[in-house]
């Protein structure tokens, strides 16, 4: 049986920090071993040089390639090293932090082509956020984030830029539909978040059926044996739910990954997709 690991994608990259302490603590709370990662751009050589041949004199255009050779070469090399040195400061930071089993891995490849490899082994990936404009509004989501909660069908774990601090509570984006539905029965169930509070938040009008639905939500955690409090919030997810988190202290946001069709995403785009840009906290993504 393949050994269940969480897998923490890191470059040099200012939130790379918080990602090792987040998948820190979640291989603590999950007791699995945490999997380091640092993926390298494929070697791609430099273009041959023209036929300048008559033009640089004899033998020199063979020399130009042999320098572009050289520099491919050295290029190389020195995204290794460094990748290495930034694998060594990580695993020396989730060691300190009390992760009992790390280890590292510098493949070469595209970031969600590496993870799908892996995807036997994987519990959960951690990755950074976005990269923020100056104002919310203005957020730009990083495609490498995108593309691994559409792809993955593992668990993934955004983290932010500021510093890890240990969760205290998670809020559950709720909608009422198929999807969060099963994610409410996953998280019921998950060690990852046994002992924090729950607070279950729905975004639409005041009508008995959608406290129906809250309340038939939070019966789901209170039976998995959290505690949970809901909350029936006007207005738009990617309005609502930001400001309501900000509100929250240290706090981790549950959703499901894109429940619409994919016809529709194109369309009208996705909660999933702004909720990521917009979160003031880390987002939890569940299949």
């Amino acid at each position: 049986m393949t050994t269940q690991q969480i897998y923490a994608c890191i470059d040099g990259m200012p939130a790379a920090a918080a990602v090792v302490d987040w998948a820190g603590w979640a291989a603590r709370r999950l007791g699995m071993p945490l999997h380091l990662l640092h993926v390298l751009d494929e070697p791609v050589a430099m273009p041959p040089v023209g036929d300048f041949s008559g033009a640089l004199g004899f033998g020199s255009q063979e020399l130009l390639q042999q320098q572009i050779g050289v520099l491919d070469e050295q290029r190389s090399a020195i995204a290794r090293e460094a990748g290495r040195h930034v694998l060594e400061s990580a695993c020396a930071r989730a060691s300190a932090a009390g992760v009992p089993e790390v280890a590292q891995g510098m493949p070469y490849g595209e970031l969600v082509d590496v993870l799908q490899s892996l995807q036997d082994s994987t519990r959960l990936v951690v990755l950074g956020e976005h990269y923020r404009a100056s104002t919310p509004r203005a957020v730009y989501l990083s495609p490498h984030v995108e593309r691994v909660v559409r792809s993955v069908q593992s668990p993934v774990l955004v983290a932010t830029v500021a510093p890890f601090v240990a969760p205290e509570r998670f809020v559950v984006a709720f909608d009422g539909s198929d999807t969060a539905r099963k994610m409410l029965d996953v998280v019921a169930a998950s060690p990852l978040v046994r002992g924090l509070p729950a607070l279950v938040a729905f975004v639409g009008p005041d009508t008995p059926e959608n406290r129906q639905l809250l309340e038939e939500a939070q019966a789901v955690l209170v039976a998995g044996g959290l505690q949970a409090q809901t909350a029936l919030l006007p207005g738009e997810p990617e309005d609502a739910l930001p400001a309501l988190l900000q509100a929250q202290g240290n706090a981790v946001l549950v959703m499901g990954a894109y429940g619409h069709s994919r016809i529709r995403q194109l369309i009208l785009g996705s909660t999933t997709t702004a909720l990521l840009r917009l979160s003031p906290v880390p987002v939890f993504v569940l299949r």
